[in-house]
């Protein structure tokens, strides 16, 4: 048994040897250089995606897990400074988790009847970052339903009772629930809504035997969000999530592009073997990506061409445009579809300058009667830069949101202005105060299920103004 054991191996290796001779022989420098930066902006939210997912679903070490695959996760609370896997979560509605793996057999969701004024949704995000579905307030209803989740592979029949069957391009699905909460006194209400999600599997549900189990699955370890803005391992870790996202016919071109350097489902790229003008070419290409991004970010971002509606959707509505999905992952990865939220930014003050309480008081003023239009609520949010978590305050606040409102102090006109900075700008004024970092920071609105004069742009969203 030693020999061919043997041959076998000098066989794969012989394999990875000629394929890194192949690469470099194929292209040049300068074109893996290209190729590596499209290949980081295709790939940058699919890799900080598998970090989460890693995270939540498979270190049993990590502070950050939930449980395993296929269970669901109810958080009774909602998050805090002291969650720090997900960038730009929102504090505004305790979330519950799944971590999907659809490679047996489907997923059944029991969606409990809710109060028609409570707001709540679940997302379907595929591990191409995409919102391939949703459920709920807007979709679904408040008056509880049977759903199927299915993965790309799934032949089977959809069974009586299942209102809406949805179906992944990927093996694997992060779902997230948001329960809106009224007030701090509310959360036990929202811990029996809770109570009442349920998950099974398909065969579960149906009373049947339980299909053979997929293969298990050798996890490989993440880079850290850090380490995923240099290391040349990323293109590694893409290889290994693309083993579960099949190649979709509008990307078979483009995934032939990225193998000329390596790149695809299954393969590896040993960096060591690599010539140093091909190591840089990665390396190059990795800051390319980051500096398209940040030009996208300066001119249409800036400006307002390009707003988080365009950065976050299905496969169609995104149209393929990988560099939106790279912005709206660094922005805050998960972003709703438009029609079930909108984020109007604020990442300057009212003169264009950086946000920055180290040296600035600011403030945001509503006019009477100018508050976002939305059908379920609104809020603000305070994050620090560059980690876009949230702010540890003396007093916990880390938003100001609609149903706080009957606790927030108006202005003699009708009006509402909200503090936003780093000290209390007095007891008379703590109610309206947005505590800030000292240092630079940046907030983004949330309008949950925008009314149409949010999403055609009547409604504008008022300045941040630097306090004089």
């Amino acid at each position: 048994m030693r020999i061919p054991m043997v041959k076998f191996f000098l066989c794969l290796l012989f394999i990875s040897i000629s394929s890194v001779g192949d690469v470099q022989a194929a292209i040049s420098p300068e074109q893996a250089r290209e190729i590596a930066k499209e290949a980081y902006i295709y790939g940058n939210p699919m890799v900080d995606n598998y970090r989460i997912q890693y995270a939540y679903f498979v270190d049993t070490q990590s502070p950050e897990y939930k449980t395993s695959w296929n269970q669901i996760f109810n958080m009774a609370r909602v998050f805090t400074s002291d969650d720090k896997a997900i960038q730009t979560a929102n504090s505004d509605t305790p979330y519950s988790f799944v971590g999907m793996d659809l490679r047996t057999e489907p997923l059944i969701l029991t969606l409990p009847p809710i109060e028609k004024n409570r707001y709540f949704s679940l997302q379907f995000i595929d591990w191409y970052t995409h919102n391939f579905a949703y459920a709920g307030s807007r979709t679904t209803g408040n008056d509880g339903s049977v759903l199927l989740v299915a993965g790309p592979d799934w032949q089977g029949e959809t069974p009586k009772g299942v209102a809406k069957m949805m179906r992944s391009e990927t093996q694997f699905v992060f779902l997230a629930y948001r329960t809106q909460l009224f007030n701090p006194a509310d959360i036990d209400n929202v811990k029996a809504v809770q109570a009442g999600y349920k998950v099974q599997t398909l065969s579960a549900y149906m009373g049947k035997p339980t299909p053979k189990a997929a293969s298990k699955i050798n996890w490989m370890p993440p880079l850290s969000a850090v380490e995923q803005k240099t290391s040349l391992e990323f293109f590694n870790i893409l290889n290994f999530v693309l083993e579960f996202t099949p190649t979709v016919p509008s990307e078979k071109a483009l995934m032939a592009r990225f193998a000329k350097i390596g790149v695809g489902g299954g393969k590896r790229i040993n960096f060591e073997s690599l010539s140093p003008e091909m190591k840089q070419a990665f390396a190059d290409g990795i800051v390319d990506g980051w500096k398209a991004l940040d030009n996208l970010e300066k001119t249409d971002i800036a400006s307002g061409k390009v707003t988080t509606a365009d950065l976050f959707g299905t496969r169609e509505v995104l149209k393929n445009n990988y560099l939106y999905r790279f912005a709206g992952a660094v922005l805050g990865i998960y972003g709703n579809s438009k029609d079930d939220a909108i984020y109007p930014l604020y990442r300057e003050d009212a003169d264009g300058q950086p946000l920055d309480a180290s040296k600035h008081d600011y403030t945001l003023r509503f006019e009477p009667g100018q508050y976002p239009p939305v059908n379920a609520f609104w809020s603000v949010t305070m994050y620090n830069l560059p980690e876009s978590l949230m702010v540890a305050n003396p007093i916990n606040r880390y938003l100001i949101n609609s149903p706080m409102l009957p606790e927030l102090k108006k202005d003699a006109d009708g009006g509402l202005t909200i503090y936003v900075q780093k000290d209390s700008p007095g007891k008379d004024k703590e109610a309206n105060w947005l505590p800030a970092p000292d240092g630079p920071f940046w907030i983004p609105m949330r309008i949950y299920w925008p009314k149409i004069e949010a999403l055609d742009g009547t409604w504008k969203a008022p300045p941040l103004n630097k306090v004089q």
